[in-house]
């Protein structure tokens, strides 16, 4: 199980937010009140999917020995309020000499990135209070 605590005070709307073992800023912009010191919450989750998804195509190539130099994700997230739909938009750049085999098979792993997965799957959120 993974644990993350959120702290936020009276400064809106900076929120510490930590880990057993790593700490980040997040924060609105100022156009939104906020101080912009660090990703908002949106950002945070686009994050989570373009680093997931590099880290994933990475392990790939790497235990294969493939001849993969670089990955660049850029992941566009949406968010359509009147539709209540998120829409989200991944494209992965693989640089490298890699065969056209090779990419095809990469694109299929970058599919199954634990984060990829967790967001296309049914999600349960239970909220209470201490």
């Amino acid at each position: 199980m993974i644990t993350v605590k959120g702290i936020i005070h009276e400064e809106h709307f900076a929120v510490r937010l930590s880990s057993s073992t790593n700490e980040i800023i997040a924060d609105e912009p100022i156009s939104a009140g906020g101080k912009d010191k660090g990703f908002s919450p949106t950002e945070l989750l686009a994050s989570s999917l373009a680093a997931c998804t590099s880290i994933t195509v990475r392990m790939y190539a790497d235990r294969k020995h493939w001849p993969l130099e670089k990955i660049e994700v850029t992941v566009e997230l949406e968010r359509n309020v009147a539709e209540n739909i998120t829409h989200i938009n991944r494209v992965v750049q693989l640089f490298g000499n890699l065969t056209g085999e090779q990419r095809s098979r990469l694109l299929q792993v970058a599919d199954h990135c634990p984060i990829h997965n967790i967001l296309t799957n049914p999600i349960n959120i239970k909220t209470s209070m201490v």
